[in-house]
């Protein structure tokens, strides 16, 4: 599996396993547990997921997939920004281990910028971190601005998880270079799009049509051009998860990525920061 050091020199894959809308549904769960305990059998070790995923649900699926094989697990957890300060966080990170069954983190993020003082988040962060609550933290959708606010937090932040797809490109102006140069991994949420509405566009089929390749394989083939990116899709199955995995084999050509160019044309100036 392809892999990228975070900064302190821990390698992880750049392809893991999101979780958003898994748990919603009491009866999907098995399902979607299985699916997940495919993925790390397929080297998809990097399993991201978040507090406000079906209000802790997901977190309760990801606890059932990864039962007896925590070890293997790069896992991730947000918090919600309400939940971001000195004194809340703490209690946040103990319902996020209590609900994934787990003593400690791997990388805890802030889901998104909140009232909450970054200042003071960094702070909450580097408690959990001391207590080994967390291993590491990071951010989520927050920009180049933001991030020099961290200040020197900075030099502590492991990644910025931030919406980057086809049609979603606006990072690749400053984001992505400015977190180049700081060599911190920048993780790649939706990276196919949501709803389906990118993948039917004409051009991603043709494109696919011609590598033999499925829309969605395309897409987050492309994602993973950049070494500098962590790309996590959520499968919506077994088939799915499969089709994942086989993007390493993928290359797309100069033909593919100019013609993906001018459909979905790279950013000239500096976009507002894109979320869902």
């Amino acid at each position: 599996m392809n892999t990228i050091d975070m900064p302190d020199g821990t390698a992880v894959p750049r392809l893991g396993q999101g979780t958003w809308k898994l748990g919603e549904r009491g009866a999907d769960r098995a399902a979607e547990a299985r699916t997940l305990r495919l993925g790390l059998d397929l080297g998809l070790t990097l399993i991201d997921t978040a507090e406000m995923y079906a209000d802790g649900g997901a977190e309760e699926v990801v606890a059932e997939a990864i039962a007896g094989r925590r070890q293997e697990v790069f896992l991730v957890s947000k918090a919600y920004p309400q939940n971001a300060s000195r004194r809340r966080l703490p209690q946040a990170c103990e319902q996020s281990l209590r609900r994934l069954r787990t003593d400690a983190l791997d990388l805890y993020l802030l889901h998104w910028r909140g009232s909450v003082p970054l200042a003071e988040t960094v702070e909450a962060m580097e408690a959990l971190v001391a207590q080994g609550k967390i291993r590491r933290w990071g951010v989520s959708n927050l920009d180049v601005a933001d991030l020099e606010e961290l200040g020197p937090g900075l030099a502590n932040c492991a990644t910025d998880q931030v919406l980057y797809n086809l049609g979603a490109r606006g990072v690749e102006f400053d984001l992505l270079p400015y977190a180049a140069r700081l060599k911190m991994p920048v993780m790649a949420y939706s990276p196919v799009g949501q709803g389906g509405a990118l993948l039917r566009h004409p051009v991603l089929g043709r494109v696919a049509a011609r590598q033999g390749l499925t829309p969605a394989q395309v897409a987050l083939a492309w994602s993973l051009r950049d070494g500098g990116v962590i790309s996590i899709p959520k499968a919506a199955g077994e088939a799915h998860l499969r089709e994942n995995t086989e993007v390493w084999k993928v290359v797309l050509t100069p033909e593919d990525l100019a013609e993906l160019d001018g459909a979905f044309p790279p950013p000239k100036r500096k976009q507002p920061l894109e979320m869902l």
